[in-house]
């Protein structure tokens, strides 16, 4: 942590109304009581429009850009809109870089995703990887939307000297997730299908895929620490991994969930469904090296953390307590 960073600083964080912004947003203002926290809502910009993004940049006049806005979804929702993921993806963080350079802004920090590394890769994914090949297939417009902003951050940095960061983070999980089965990755899908199954009686809970591929999770609140950490520190355009290093089988991930919200029911696994990329393990020597974070949270107490906030804050939960 760089002490007095963002003190008198205007900051810009796209998507800060989101899963991930909203923790951002509030650990941000912990972090400094004279910071200017600037969320841009797409009901008054839309940035995939060039002027729009102009106008949030006249508005705000930000010194930094945390940019986390993104259109995303577990494995249906990237099956169902590859081409929206890639337009809507590619051009925000395009024209977004642009913009900022030409206004002047300090200093991007550019969210990019696990999804972008090619569809076999060597575990642990090192950073180097990246361009060894092309993504999984679900993901790979979502991925390859996210991978060309690296290559246009470090463009940016040879050819204008701008100073823009690129952080890839594994699947964040954790409270105020999305919870919605027709978008939710598999941690928020998993946890609201077993609590509603053992609330119901349900005998079974069907999963997605064989069970089979591995995954490493990184608690929301972590990846807060790395990108605040990140952006007040690290200053070169080589991307950086973000995970825990803990990586399981999504079988082994369900039977957890399922013991952790008390469902005893059986695990029926839908084989007709994708199961996506089969592994995905970070090496995260490059963050530890750069700005000198870990990950702290280990995964079941992040798991319990999330159900506790799902049984306590989202409406289907109120609404079964107040029957």
């Amino acid at each position: 942590m760089r002490r007095g960073y963002w003190d008198g600083k205007s900051v810009v964080v796209t998507g800060g109304a989101g899963f991930l912004g909203g923790h951002l947003v509030e650990a941000l203002r912990q972090r400094s009581d004279d910071v200017d926290v600037f969320v841009p809502r797409s009901a008054e910009y839309d940035l995939r429009n060039r002027e729009e993004i102009r106008a949030m940049l006249r508005d705000a006049d930000p010194d930094v850009i945390i940019h986390l806005a993104a259109s995303v979804g577990g494995i249906g929702a990237n099956r169902d809109n590859p081409g929206r993921y890639f337009y809507d993806n590619a051009v925000m963080g395009i024209e977004l870089l642009e913009q900022a350079r030409r206004h002047g802004v300090e200093k991007v920090t550019l969210l990019g995703t696990i999804c972008a590394y090619p569809e076999v890769t060597p575990i642990p994914f090192r950073e180097e990887n990246l361009f060894e090949g092309f993504p999984e297939e679900t993901n790979a417009p979502y991925g390859v939307a996210k991978r060309s902003l690296l290559v246009q951050s470090q463009a940016y940095r040879k050819q204008y000297d701008f100073n823009s960061i690129y952080l890839l983070p594994v699947n964040l999980y954790g409270p105020r997730d999305d919870f919605d089965l027709e978008t939710s990755h598999v941690i928020p899908a998993l946890i609201r299908k077993c609590i509603e199954a053992r609330d119901s009686g349900a005998d079974t809970v069907t999963v997605w895929g064989t069970g089979s591929p591995t995954r490493e999770f990184l608690y929301v609140k972590d990846a807060v620490t790395a990108i605040l950490d990140a952006t007040e520190t690290y200053d070169r355009s080589e991307p950086v991994n973000l995970g825990s290093g803990e990586e399981l089988s999504i079988e082994a991930l369900a039977e957890k969930i399922a013991e952790l919200t008390g469902f005893d029911g059986e695990l029926v696994w839908d084989t007709s469904k994708p199961d996506g990329q089969p592994r995905r393990k970070l090496d995260t020597t490059r963050a530890r090296a750069e700005f000198g974070w870990e990950a702290s949270t280990a995964l079941t107490d992040g798991l319990r953390e999330t159900i506790e906030w799902f049984e306590a804050n989202h409406p289907s939960q109120r609404d079964r307590v107040e029957q």
